[in-house]
């Protein structure tokens, strides 16, 4: 139990402290709404879905207040560096930030579906209040208003009226009717397959944020949940008055009671969070508008683009990413991108795999295509956003850590290993880090030759330098055909690897987890061990588990701190 909350103990605390301040205030609203005083004659009328549509209401405007803070990257670095002062497993939790909107978003589903069904029930029990079968205090309620000086509570004034029509012609119906559609069109446009084929339908609906938004805030002016007002309690005295409705304005214990509609509360939750976002945006706006010089264009095999730019007062660190605006190809469309130099060299790069429309487009615009000297004046205009900080670069806060990439994700941990090991050869440069362990897992190499290349060359400085045991690297090649299988038993005895060209030889089929903890554990004792990772999602879930598996229990033990690259 306690090497499994090493890693789950903060997450838990953060969810449960979500959940619970959901649960507090549904059931806080709830009861108010379903004891409180002021509704006795609101439930006389509706019953207990008065309670349920208000009580969902509150955890609306709670779940929407919190979700665009997830989403704000410019607030999420600030917080990472303001926490720098944390434990790193509280840090760590910044990096789940995309997760946390998910869930939020769920959230708002779920209460958004009560709040509707809710209201559905209330609309028809209004309806149902003028029905020929309605008698005594439901037909007296429903009555309120007729005259001038009376208050109503019950905004449906006939039994002929439709209540679809009414619905549509209040401003809560309409209003709601649209913050119902703009939240379907979010959360349908925001399944992968839209957002790796269709982003511009992501992008674009997902902006109609701003629609919901403005719907919410409008929702509530309608004001058609009416509870008794506190003067009217005062002269009225419900508990005896509601047992003679009928003498109500003939004796002067029984006034006719008066009603009144709540506040629209809406606007108050959600003021805060969308001026920081206004910020957000201006900020990248702001960027956006920024110079930036591609100085280098390196056209690697397989269709890899290797971009290196420089920007006024651009400062990184290792691990970090930048988002990648080209308006000649798309006047919306960002795309992130990990940073694979070093903060001590003089520009900053990025590595683009050709994958789909927006990077062929790219690579054509750089002239990649033809293979010739482009002239500077010549390259796409690009804006950069960034750079935003990622789980990654808290690699220099453990004594040991671990670097574990599958395929295109060890793109981050280029500029990783270029800063530790530069940290390391230099004696002015304090770092905690003692130890790494590089695994990369791919199918093929050939996506991937410029990163041999720069294992290769860390591993000829690390022989000059006589260190040896510092980088411990380990890749893992999970495809070949029998021609690669015969070539490579033949070269085997040979002094570098045939695929990489590396003195480390390259490892055919997948690594055994528990055996590679286990080694790490064994030789790394009363050590915190970081282990980060890139990767596809089935992997993640292994490594995360056994990073539970093989954290020791006892607090001088080796523990495994486990992070996940997420951009």
């Amino acid at each position: 139990m306690a090497n499994w909350l090493v890693n789950e103990a903060p997450k838990l605390i953060i969810l449960l402290l979500w959940l619970g301040i959901n649960t507090f205030l549904f059931g806080n609203t709830f009861y108010q709404y379903e004891h409180g005083e002021a509704y006795i004659y609101t439930r006389a009328l509706l019953g207990s879905a008065l309670a349920w549509s208000r009580a969902s209401a509150t955890c609306l405007n709670f779940n929407c207040l919190l979700i665009l803070l997830p989403i704000s990257r410019n607030l999420i670095s600030f917080l990472r560096g303001s926490c720098s002062c944390c434990r790193n497993n509280v840090r760590r939790q910044l990096d789940r930030n995309i997760r946390f909107h998910q869930m939020i978003a769920y959230m708002i589903i779920l209460q958004t579906g009560i709040h509707i069904i809710a209201h559905l029930f209330n609309i028809e029990q209004y309806h149902e209040g003028y029905s020929p079968a309605a008698t005594g205090l439901l037909s007296r309620l429903s009555s309120i208003g007729t005259n001038s000086s009376e208050s109503y509570l019950n905004p449906i004034r006939t039994y002929d009226t439709n209540p679809t029509k009414e619905l549509l012609s209040s401003t809560a119906g309409v209003t709601g009717i649209i913050i119902t559609v703009t939240l379907v069109l979010m959360v349908t446009s925001s399944a992968q397959i839209i957002m790796k084929s269709f982003y511009e339908v992501f992008w674009f609906a997902h902006h109609l944020f701003i629609i919901f938004f403005i719907g919410l805030i409008i929702h509530g002016s309608g004001r058609i949940v009416r509870g008794q007002t506190s003067q009217s309690l005062q002269e009225h005295n419900v508990t005896y008055c509601r047992d003679h409705h009928e003498e109500w304005g003939d004796i002067p214990e029984c006034p006719f009671p008066e009603f009144f509609g709540n506040e629209p509360a809406s606007w108050k939750w959600v003021l805060c969070p969308n001026v920081l976002y206004i910020c957000e945006r201006l900020i990248r706006f702001a960027r956006s508008l920024q110079e930036v010089v591609i100085i280098k264009v390196i056209v690697h095999p397989s269709m890899v683009l290797e971009l290196q730019m420089k920007k006024q007062g651009f400062k990184m660190k290792p691990g970090q990413y930048i988002f990648l605006h080209c308006p000649s190809i798309s006047h919306f469309e960002w795309h992130p991108f990990t940073l694979t130099s070093a903060p001590e060299e003089d520009h900053f790069s990025i590595h683009i795999k050709v994958l789909g429309d927006w990077t062929s487009a790219l690579y054509e615009a750089c002239g990649a295509n033809v293979r010739r000297f482009q002239q500077p004046w010549k390259m796409p205009r690009v804006a950069v956003d960034g750079p935003f900080g990622t789980a990654s670069i808290d690699v220099f806060c453990y004594e040991v850590s671990v670097l574990i990439a599958a395929g295109i994700g060890v793109t981050p941990f280029a500029s990783i290993l270029k800063s530790i090991w530069s940290k390391h050869n230099h004696p002015t440069m304090t770092t905690k880090i003692k130890r790494v362990y590089f695994y990369w897992i791919c199918r093929d190499t050939h996506s991937f030759e410029w990163f041999a290349g720069l294992l290769h060359s860390l591993e000829i400085q690390m022989m000059k330098m006589g260190n040896n045991q510092f980088l411990s690297y380990h890749i893992f090649l999970t495809g070949w055909d029998d021609y690669q299988a015969a070539h490579i038993a033949l070269h085997y005895e040979e002094n570098e690897d045939v695929i990489t060209g590396l003195r480390q030889k390259t490892f055919y089929g997948r690594p055994n987890w528990n055996k590679e903890f286990k080694r790490i554990a064994e030789e790394n004792p009363r050590c915190s061990v970081g282990v980060f990772f890139c990767g596809p999602k089935d992997l993640s879930n292994t490594l995360h588990k056994m990073c539970n598996h093989y954290s020791s229990p006892k607090p001088r033990g080796v523990h495994f701190y486990y992070n996940k690259e997420n951009i």
